[in-house]
């Protein structure tokens, strides 16, 4: 019997997937536990119906990304912060608090994991910082560490 799976099935195959299995394994495992339905045609037709949403709701995030991109790397953000002896400053600035310096000044909402600080910013001046915003976008936004 062909079954298309509602979820991922170990040994058995992926979500979305159409599979051959026996009867029995169909009609008491799959359809019982709601992991799969009856590959008819109307379920197909839904399939394919299914995945070209999919497929579209996935191209508009990755355009929503890119445009979020380009606008912040055409910006850049302010730190304010305490420094001592030689620009240095007290402890480092973290993903967090550039997370939060993008909302207040940029107006943009990024979450503070997205933000990938590679080399701990501990001096005054100006850095490159990665923002992850799709998994084929990344932007560089410019960050400025000025002493109050």
């Amino acid at each position: 019997m062909k079954v298309i799976l509602l979820e991922d099935v170990k040994n058995v195959g992926k979500k979305g997937e159409i599979v051959e299995v026996s009867d029995g394994y169909a009609r008491n495992v799959l359809l019982k536990k709601k992991q799969g339905v009856e590959a008819t045609g109307k379920n197909r037709n839904d399939l394919k119906l299914q995945r070209a949403n999919q497929e579209k709701v996935a191209a508009e995030n990755l355009a929503a990304a890119m445009e979020l991109g380009e606008k912040i790397g055409k910006s850049s953000i302010t730190l304010k912060v305490k420094v001592g002896e030689g620009g240095k400053l007290f402890g480092s600035i973290s993903n967090k608090e550039v997370a939060e310096a993008v909302k207040d000044q940029l107006g943009l909402e990024i979450d503070k994991k997205k933000v990938m600080i590679t080399t701990p910013l501990k001096n005054v001046g100006t850095m490159d910082v990665a923002v992850k915003l799709h998994t084929k976008v990344t932007a560089q936004l410019k960050v400025n560490v000025e002493s109050l």
